[in-house]
């Protein structure tokens, strides 16, 4: 109980059941949780009591399947009693129902731990007996077309499968990943539902002059335009959004992208295939005699890359690309550290677009939060708006199972070249410099985005503070 003094609840819960209580103290957030793993929906309620039996049973009548099917939960046939599978299928469908972005499988000496990342937090699932860890592995290898007997080395892989949430059925893709720790294989799957993919750029959370900016470069003739970020800040979903918004009869759009992980239509998409030569500089390369008017190349990550797309930006194409960089200044140093010229960054970047996620507050039940205007003058808000301003806070219900949180939302910061900035670049300023100038003429950091978020009653003070820094 998160309060032990109630009496009257411990009275209810004794005559209910017929039982002696003992009342013992625990925090409500940590209650919560546990009633949402192991009560919060009708799959999480059966896996659990699957992984019960299974502790009670015997390891021997555990079995993998010797042939993959595309569907995964079609209806079981005899294989499918076997343990594992029926677990890992379990796992999937209630991550798939709950808007779970990752599934981590980890290894560790002792125990076994799946945990799912939501809404950008990464949260405890359950731990499977140790007795599943080399069979649950085996399974999710050979589902995703690895090689079940190679645990030295790295591996990739891809699920496709239908799964039945209520009434209907729909496709899901999964990127899985496999990497040798030194009590296993950790296994991590990336869950690729079209359903979460948001192509209309106005709700991502782009401010309006910050969208403004964005949308008129993308339909410049010619130029980069670049969107960095750290892994899982929801890149892609920008990218495509943009690619979405160009894609006409009248236009040839070309993707190299390491893997494809939504298929759209009208757009020409190149998986990279690094182990047979299929690299993106050797992608981009053949793009340019394909005729296209836009490229977007999946990530520069070496010089050769960089360069190519550099060229194909100043010979009259528009790319698009990602590059992971803390900022959108930094983006500037990043590319010159690569190699690329001072002069050739300058003429052929356009825009630059630094972004991140964080969680939004639930809006069925946030609260108002009393914060100290000092507090608020710390954090980036005017004195004026610190008197004035109304801060809400997470409090949790059964709409967003009392996390307080529902859903994500993106903080833009978008540096777009001009003249000024331009002539910096060339003569070699630093990034402190470039983000000084870009300031001046609007540029909405990533805290000031979160600021704005705050004001709109859509994000905590906590979040913004854990993506993003005083700059």
């Amino acid at each position: 109980m998160a309060d032990p003094s109630n009496l009257f609840v411990q009275e209810e819960i004794r005559f209910s059941t017929n039982l002696r209580i003992q009342a013992v103290i625990a925090p409500e957030n940590s209650i919560l949780e546990s009633i949402d793993k192991y009560y919060g929906s009708s799959t999480g309620i059966e896996a659990q009591k699957f992984l019960e039996a299974i502790e009670m049973g015997e390891e021997g009548s555990v079995e993998v399947m010797e042939d993959a099917d595309d569907d995964l939960f079609a209806e079981p046939d005899q294989d499918e009693d076997a343990p594992a599978i029926k677990l890992v299928n379990l796992i999937f469908q209630d991550a798939i129902s709950k808007y779970v972005s990752d599934i981590h499988f980890e290894p560790y000496e002792k125990t076994f731990r799946v945990r799912f990342r939501q809404d950008g937090i990464l949260v405890e699932y359950m731990t499977p007996p140790m007795n599943l860890k080399s069979k649950i592995t085996a399974r999710v290898k050979l589902i995703s077309g690895m090689d079940i007997a190679e645990r030295r080395l790295p591996q990739d892989g891809r699920i496709k499968t239908k799964i039945k949430l209520g009434d209907k059925r729909k496709m899901v893709d999964m990127r899985v990943s496999a990497l040798p720790c030194i009590h296993g294989e950790k296994i991590v799957i990336r869950i690729l539902d079209k359903d979460n993919l948001m192509l209309d750029m106005t709700r991502l959370g782009f401010e309006e002059q910050s969208l403004e900016k964005f949308q008129r470069n993308i339909k410049e003739p010619w130029g980069i335009v670049l969107v960095t970020g750290p892994t899982g800040s929801g890149k892609t979903n920008t990218l495509y959004s943009a690619i979405s918004n160009l894609n006409s009869e009248d236009v040839n759009i070309m993707t190299a992208e390491h893997p494809v992980e939504f298929n759209l239509f009208g757009i020409n998409q190149v998986n990279i295939k690094e182990q047979i030569g299929l690299t993106f500089p050797a992608a981009l390369r053949s793009f340019l005699r394909q005729d296209p008017n836009i490229i977007l190349v999946g990530e520069i990550r070496d010089f050769e890359t960089a360069d190519i797309a550099i060229k194909a930006a100043l010979t009259g194409h528009m790319v698009l690309s990602t590059l992971h960089t803390n900022d959108a200044p930094s983006t500037i140093a990043r590319l010159i550290n690569m190699g690329i010229e001072p002069f050739l960054v300058s003429s052929a970047v356009r825009l630059v677009v630094a972004q991140r996620l964080i969680r939004r507050l639930c809006a069925n039940c946030k609260q108002p939060a009393k914060i100290p205007p000092q507090t608020l003058i710390d954090v980036g808000f005017s004195p004026e708006e610190a008197k004035a301003v109304q801060i809400f806070e997470p409090k949790g219900c059964d709409k967003c199972n009392g996390r307080g949180y529902k859903g994500r939302v993106g903080l833009y910061e978008v540096m777009e070249i001009d003249e000024e900035l331009r002539e910096l670049v060339m003569v070699g300023a630093s990034t402190a410099e470039l983000r000084l100038k870009a300031k001046e003429k609007g540029m909405l950091t990533l805290r000031m985005s979160g600021i704005e978020k705050i004001k709109a009653g859509i994000a905590s003070i906590e979040e913004v503070l854990r993506e993003t820094s005083k700059m």
